[in-house]
């Protein structure tokens, strides 16, 4: 089974040594980050640094000025790890050790776009709008974010891309200092706090055949519980249709779904155009179209006929994975098991053979893995024992 790893490029520039310790795990490619959100992220092997805080969202390689010339929103550029091309400069030396390079590129995720360009942000049912989560029904969002899609992924050597948050963003965010989990919100209540009622969408729930202002009126009357203690524990598509009523539920599936698939169809056709023959095209998603985030809610069919296959989120108990590989299973296309290998964030390396072989049962033909600049020694020698068993 084909195994990868992701990575930063600062994991890598200044460290000579990171490209043959990666290739020593026993993968055979490597995501690297291309286009990603503002973190802090620990390097614990770097002879330089132990830190790198990227202060915002950015692309870690140059953007073409004359693709960007005269547009009202435009990628960030990174200044937290040297040189002019980052991601360029940690890709040649990933090749060189014999690993095969696809692009990380982070899409509808940028807070400083938010904070600058504030009517670019989703807009919840109270008018709290979220810096965080671009609406990808805004024309010049989605504009941006495709041009984005096709330059940060087709980069010059990758062999393919990896697309995350390539749909809708919502409520969950792993914010700075984050203080919102003092209320229970169970699955559909954050769906519910995810919905945007920015003007494309208010119009776009009208033309579905819901009133946007007693669909917004629905949603707040729907949490009101959850504000007041009582929690909202509810969950899946029925949990939503038991929040909003079948109507208002059914009206705001309907509406988003069609926006992420037009977006999603878009996006890839923008990276095919822009990249070479053969160049392998996946997305970060989860089988339940309703979910917001890094891994978007897709429908199985449509997304394995637009696009090459599907990185799932696979940490966790042997139902959390049935559930998201099941929908998958005898439908073509890549399905890439995504672990968790960095312990103290939740990750098992130590289990990750006996997982991975439970994935490949579920239909599972590859594995990534996250994230090898950020895991420990021993998470590394963990990873490297279970890849040499799993052949």
């Amino acid at each position: 089974m084909k195994a990868g790893v992701f990575l930063y490029p600062w994991d890598v520039v200044g460290d000579p040594d990171a490209a043959a310790r990666i290739a020593d795990l026993g993968v055979r490619q490597v995501t690297l980050a291309s286009a990603y959100h503002s973190t802090r992220a620990l390097t614990p092997r770097h002879p330089a640094h132990r830190i790198v805080t990227a202060e915002h969202a950015a692309v870690l390689y140059p953007p073409d000025p004359d693709r960007w010339a005269g547009r009202g929103l435009a990628p960030y550029r990174q200044s937290w790890t040297p040189g002019d091309d980052p991601y360029g400069e940690a890709a040649d030396a990933l090749t060189a050790a014999g690993l095969e390079v696809h692009s990380w590129v982070v899409l509808a995720h940028n807070s400083r776009l938010g904070a600058e360009h504030p009517d670019t942000s989703v807009v919840n049912a109270y008018g709290d709008r979220y810096p965080w989560a671009p609406c990808i029904a805004r024309p010049a969002v989605r504009e941006h974010l495709v041009d984005l899609a096709a330059e940060a992924a087709a980069r010059p050597g990758a062999h393919g891309t990896e697309l995350e948050s390539c749909g809708w963003y919502g409520f969950a965010h792993l914010h700075a200092h984050d203080k919102v989990a003092g209320v229970g919100l169970g699955d559909a209540a954050q769906y519910l706090m995810s919905l945007c009622f920015c003007p494309e969408c208010r119009q776009g729930y009208e033309e579905a055949g819901a009133d946007p202002g007693e669909l917004a009126a629905a949603v707040r009357r729907a949490l009101e519980p959850a504000w007041s203690g009582a929690g909202s524990p509810e969950s899946g598509r029925e949990g939503i249709e038991k929040l909003l009523g079948p109507g208002h539920a059914d009206a705001t599936l309907r509406w988003r779904g069609r926006v992420a698939r037009a977006f999603q169809e878009a996006a890839v056709a923008a990276v095919r155009a822009e990249a070479p023959p053969g160049f392998q095209v996946l997305l970060h998603a989860d089988p339940a179209p309703y979910r917001t985030g890094a891994n978007v809610g897709v429908e199985a069919d449509h997304v394995l006929a637009v696009a090459d296959g599907v990185v799932l989120p696979c940490t966790g108990s042997d139902a959390a994975r049935e559930a998201v590989l099941g929908p998958f299973a005898g439908r073509g296309g890549v399905r890439a098991a995504n672990f968790g290998i960095v312990t103290g964030m939740g990750g098992s390396p130590r289990t990750l053979e006996r997982d991975a072989a439970h994935a490949a049962s579920l239909g599972a033909d590859q594995l990534r893995l996250y994230h090898a600049g950020l895991a420990s020694d021993p998470d590394l020698e963990a990873v490297t024992a279970a890849l040499s068993r799993l052949g």
